[in-house]
């Protein structure tokens, strides 16, 4: 689902010093958290171009589509940006086992505190 977002919001997002910025996924049906990856003007246009998720690999340094090899990929339904135009918020459709890499339906399912029956 393509997303049609104005040159004015598009401007108005703030990058820091290295081009990035932070992109939140969550699941458009529950809510949950499912992963923060980072994007830059390239990926978060292409994000809503294409309307799946598209970040950029810190680590590889490049354009990474979410789920290109694992078939794990997320379909944008909604995009925001904060107050502060500093981090972005994809609510998507998650496809395949998850969206973490370890194969867990969220990355965020280590908590800190002693541990208990309700973590994963």
């Amino acid at each position: 689902m393509k997303i049609e977002a104005t040159p004015e919001q598009l401007a108005a997002v703030r990058y820091d010093e290295q081009g990035l910025v932070p992109a939140i996924a969550q699941d458009v049906a529950d809510g949950e958290v499912l992963m923060m990856a980072w994007m830059t003007a390239e990926t978060l246009q292409l994000t809503l171009d294409e309307g799946r998720m598209v970040y950029w690999s810190r680590s590889r340094q490049e354009v990474w589509r979410k789920g290109a090899t694992s078939g794990n990929d997320q379909q944008v339904r909604e995009a925001y940006y904060d107050c502060d135009a500093d981090v972005l918020l994809f609510k998507v459709v998650q496809a395949g086992r998850g969206a973490c890499h370890t194969g867990a339906p969220t990355c965020f399912f280590r908590r800190f505190g002693p541990p208990d029956a309700s973590t994963r």
